[in-house]
């Protein structure tokens, strides 16, 4: 029988976040939330006058962000308390008070983009090096300043905002149709057991170890989506039309490029990824080969990708054997970030345990003048071992960046985001091997870290490079019908995985499954910072401390330069050719590795 989960009071305290050092008291956000409405009253006396003077504009700025930091803690507080305990309608209704709140501040500050931008790059930077307490700001109004060749009229900048409400309607119809509307069918389990698949069950019943289970999940889930494919289709195209409809509206020359500018990335970087791929789709080529021999199938299927090639090779780690292993794995990074991942501990930055009611999954949050909080539920088993030390490498990258950075400069960018949390991992990999006695555990390691690339690198980039094809389409003024989405995705396919699988009728639908589809030219940031966190592992293990200080120095920046220049600066440029298919020689290392073991 499954172990019933506690209720959160019998969690110790020690292996509870403690969220009273946000807000000591109900009362305490109850007074902070009557001060934010009051303080949104001053915002708007600014409309209007905030080029004035530049006393005038320093004055908007520090009031802004004052409370900009009070919305986010009344929000950050409300839904962490609601994440230990969903069921408690108290916290429900304080983090939907929190939300209406920061919307209706969004709308009172609207104003500050389109005035800054009205008045010009010439006043503006007058106004910020005329007055010494903007100069903090220069950096801030230099990026803003880079969109004026990309906004419009404030006419047509009404009109485009009118228009994004009727852009997002083929996401949520897609939304809408995913998560509420279609039903999967039910199949039969290991046991024989009918359980129906869902979003949240179907890669585990892909990684069975009954193939049956597996390739009844791929054919029920995707024959599903197949009775709806002229729907999905049409809201995929949809959003692909609102992306290039947004970018020629403000001037630029692709969808693509429009996506890439915010972080002041070129289109050859997008390009150069897809590339490197493309030219190391042997070593993908070859790890399938591996899989379907240990798997001893006559044919490989895709339902046969995700199901693990070593099983059974957990043990038993406790929490506490747990932490302590991260704290070694991560030593290279020095005494110092050991230290700050004992204060984690310490002052209760985590939230380990599941309990009734807790929201499942792993995160780490907080705002600039919170702690970086880590929210998991710790299974005693390896798997859980890697989730902590990525989670935590998210928190010390806030925690460095919070108290390194001026509020304005604090919060990293999405660019950059995962890869302090892969160097973590990667470097827990690397320790685990090293120190493993177990050639199963070693194998288990191994065949886990070429997961993670399969998934990350070869994976994300098809994705990225499907999105480009059908953005280049739409642009031409190409059909974009189910019949051209899954002739493209099945050719893809075909590419990335040649002659070393079955082409199951299938996977031609895997694109109408998707959702980040919907969020133009994003996936392929998961594949850059993959590859920029493996150079960084591999320049923190070689004991250079100059590598290492430049780590650290990288994971105080926040948003102080653009995201690629703060990556060169510790060590990886990822606009350099040869810099992404440098990392295949890893892939291939590990692989050979894990060749060796399974042959013995």
């Amino acid at each position: 029988m499954a172990k019933k989960l506690p209720q959160r009071d019998e969690i110790p305290a020690a292996e509870r976040w403690d969220l009273e050092k946000i807000y000591p008291t109900a009362e305490d956000w109850e007074k902070d939330f009557a001060d934010a409405l009051e303080e949104l009253t001053a915002i708007g006396g600014f409309r209007g006058k905030l080029t004035e003077s530049g006393e005038t504009l320093c004055r908007y700025l520090e009031i802004s962000e004052a409370l900009e930091l009070k919305l986010d803690d009344l929000f950050v507080y409300a839904k962490m308390k609601l994440d230990e305990d969903n069921r408690v309608n108290t916290y429900q209704g304080m983090r939907d008070r929190a939300m209406a709140l920061m919307v209706k501040a969004s709308e009172e500050t609207a104003f500050f983009t389109p005035e800054i931008l009205a008045a010009g790059k010439e006043k503006v930077m007058a106004l910020v090096r005329g007055y010494e307490p903007l100069r903090l700001y220069e950096r801030m109004f230099k990026d803003l300043l880079r969109y004026a060749p990309h906004t419009l009229s404030k006419e047509e900048e009404a009109l485009l905002a009118q228009a994004g409400e009727l852009a997002e309607s083929a996401q949520n119809a897609f939304t809408m149709l995913n998560e509420a509307d279609l039903r999967f069918p039910a199949i039969r389990d290991e046991e024989g057991e009918s359980v129906t698949i869902s979003h949240a069950n179907f890669i585990r019943l892909l990684e069975s170890k009954d193939r049956r289970v597996r390739e009844d999940a791929f054919k029920g889930l995707y024959a599903t989506y197949g009775n709806f494919r002229n729907t999905i289709a049409a809201t995929l195209a949809g959003s692909v039309k609102g992306d290039c409809f947004f970018a020629k509206a403000r001037n630029y020359p692709s969808a693509l490029n429009s996506a890439l500018f915010a972080d002041a990335v070129d289109e050859s970087l997008y390009d150069h990824l897809i590339k490197a791929v493309r030219d190391n789709l042997g070593l993908f080529q070859r790890y399938l080969r591996l899989r379907k021999r240990v798997l001893n199938v006559d044919e490989l299927h895709f339902y046969d990708v995700y199901t693990p090639l070593v099983a059974d090779a957990d043990r038993d780690i406790p929490f506490e054997e747990g932490f302590d292993i991260v704290k070694k794995a991560l030593s290279p990074l020095g005494e110092e970030y050991v230290g700050l991942l004992q204060k984690a501990r310490d002052e209760r930055w985590l939230d380990i345990r599941g309990n009734e009611g807790k929201t499942s999954g792993a995160y780490s949050w907080g705002v600039s003048n919170t702690d970086p909080y880590v929210l998991m539920s710790y299974q005693d088993n390896l798997n859980s071992v890697f989730t902590m030390a990525h989670e935590l490498g998210h928190s010390l990258h806030s925690y460095y960046s919070w108290h390194s950075q001026p509020y304005p400069y604090a919060y990293y960018r999405i660019f950059v985001a995962e890869v302090a949390s892969t160097v973590n991992e990667t470097l827990l990999a690397d320790y685990m091997l090293k120190t493993s006695k177990d050639d199963r555990e070693k194998a288990f390691l191994l065949n886990q870290y070429l997961e993670e690339f399969r998934g990350t690198v070869f994976r994300q980039t098809m994705f990225a490079e499907f999105e480009k094809i059908i953005h280049e389409r739409a642009e031409k003024m190409e059909p974009l019908t189910a019949d051209d989405l899954c002739e493209i995705y099945l050719g893809l396919n075909r590419d990335y995985f040649g002659d070393t699988i079955v082409y199951d009728e299938g996977i031609a639908m895997e694109w109408a499954r998707i959702p980040h589809f919907y969020n133009g030219f994003y996936v392929y940031k998961y594949a850059t910072s993959f590859a920029a966190a493996q150079y960084l592992a591999k320049r923190v293990l070689s004991g250079d401390e100059s590598a290492v200080a430049a780590y650290r120095s990288f994971l105080k920046s926040g948003c102080s330069d653009d995201p690629n220049e703060l990556l060169k600066k510790a060590g990886v440029d990822l606009t350099e050719e040869a810099t992404i298919p440098g990392v295949f020689a890893l892939f291939e290392e590990r692989l050979e590795m894990l060749e060796k073991i399974l042959a013995k």
